[in-house]
């Protein structure tokens, strides 16, 4: 059933919203106005891909302009890459920022604790919250405040090459780590290429670490975990998997691409990816004309489970926006059931609505059922404000290790002895 918000109800949670964030930025408190009179521009910094994804959202835009034909909408790409950094210099220093941000779930508690972000309870832009899955709704919270609408959700999975895959005498995907070995190793010798390529990025690196139970922090009692027992386990299979030759010979910069290209040509048979790729995936040459050869499952289990983290995106308002209403009916639109389904069929990636799912354009895309699997074993991050700050000091440790530098152990306790650093009061 197509869900219908009352004019009254949205008038009501304007009015509320301005009162309620007035004071949280240095944007004018919005009147209390109908939503078909709400106008003025909204400046959105989209982080998405902008030659696969982009142009998807930007048909979003203009069905939202036509909605509210008052209300204009200034869209900027920004590579995602540069975004974090970008977002967080232009709110410090009040100058630039965008009116909404598609955002990182791993940025949101960052962005809050900075006060960058302007809640949204009470606001047109959080709509039936409850229809949320739990764990992206979980990424937009911080201090008992919602600052982040879900958009899309994701996790990794094991993008692999059917054909190559049944060259190598396969007729179905490696289901746990010590099989992903020997699989790959098969398709080097059977198939004429090599078995899997990794991407040589810290959040590559979680369902090895989840496999063996390991985690960066546990949260709870504060304390770093990244060099226990447990994740050097993990990182210890992806040690292996190199000095084996099961994976092809890891590139050091821009290793995701380097992968993905390889993958897309046939050069290799698995790759670990997410479902954001889908659509460049399916552009590739060996899977343009037979798209069924694409297989999705989900990552390899480890010893004590099979785990991948839970990503994604979420939509975010600059506490310091100067047209807080356009920014929320902007919010309500694009995170709406049937916009999320639109994106789900038109780009395959995963919906944050539940009834998003059994809506006809998502259903028309075999690529959200075929995701659905991978997302059961997704592990919910820590949502923390320094979370994003993790990252770097692993991925540099992991770029040594793929190059040979060093080993699992001493690699992991810098790593753990740099988390000291940024998180100031936990333990070892």
């Amino acid at each position: 059933m197509r869900r219908v918000i009352s004019a009254v109800a949205v008038v009501a949670s304007l009015a509320l919203a301005a009162s309620a964030c007035g004071g949280t930025g240095t944007g004018t408190p919005q009147q209390s106005v109908a939503p078909a009179d709400v106008s003025g521009e909204v400046t959105w910094w989209d982080t998405s891909d902008a030659t696969t994804e982009a142009p998807a959202f930007q048909e979003l835009i203009k069905n939202f302009e036509a909605k509210y034909p008052k209300i204009k909408v200034n869209y900027v790409n920004v590579p995602f890459a540069e975004a974090r950094d970008k977002f967080k210099t232009a709110a410090q220093s009040g100058a630039g920022a965008p009116d909404v941000l598609r955002t990182d779930v791993g940025w949101v508690a960052e962005f809050a604790s900075l006060g960058y972000l302007a809640p949204l309870d009470g606001t047109p832009a959080l709509v039936s919250p409850e229809e949320f899955l739990p764990s992206p709704a979980a990424s937009g919270k911080y201090g008992g405040k919602t600052y982040g609408v879900p958009q899309v959700t994701d996790t990794l999975g094991l993008l692999y090459n059917k054909e190559l895959l049944k060259k190598a005498g396969y007729d179905a995907p490696p289901a746990t780590m010590a099989d992903l070995k020997k699989v790959a190793l098969d398709v080097k010798s059977k198939a004429g290429a090599d078995g899997l390529a990794l991407n040589v990025d810290a959040y590559f690196l979680l369902p090895f670490i989840y496999g063996e139970g390991g985690d960066f922090v546990d949260v709870p009692n504060k304390k770093i975990t990244i060099s226990s027992p447990q994740t050097t386990a993990g990182v210890k299979i992806v040690e292996d998997l190199i000095a084996s030759g099961a994976t092809a010979k890891p590139a050091l910069q821009d290793s995701y691409t380097n992968a993905e290209t390889a993958f897309k040509e046939g050069k290799v048979a698995m790759i670990f990816n997410g479902p954001w790729s889908n659509a460049d995936n399916l552009g590739g040459k060996v899977f343009k004309d037979d798209p069924d050869n694409f297989g999705v499952a989900p990552v390899p289990a480890g010893t004590v489970k099979a785990g991948s983290p839970v990503g994604g995106h979420d939509y975010t308002v600059y506490a310091g926006s100067k047209n807080l209403a356009a920014s929320y009916l902007f919010i309500q639109f694009m995170a709406a059931t049937e916009s999320q389904a639109a994106i789900a069929g038109k780009l395959g990636l995963l919906p944050t609505r539940t009834p998003a799912y059994s809506a006809p354009e998502a259903t028309a895309n075999p690529k959200i059922a075929q995701w659905q699997k991978p997302m059961e074993s997704a592990v919910e991050r820590p949502w923390i404000p320094e979370a994003a700050s993790l990252f770097q000091p692993l991925v540099e440790g992991y770029q040594k290790l793929a190059g040979g530098q060093t080993a699992t152990e001493p690699m992991l306790k810098d790593v753990a002895t740099a988390y000291q650093g940024i998180l100031k009061g936990w333990s070892q």
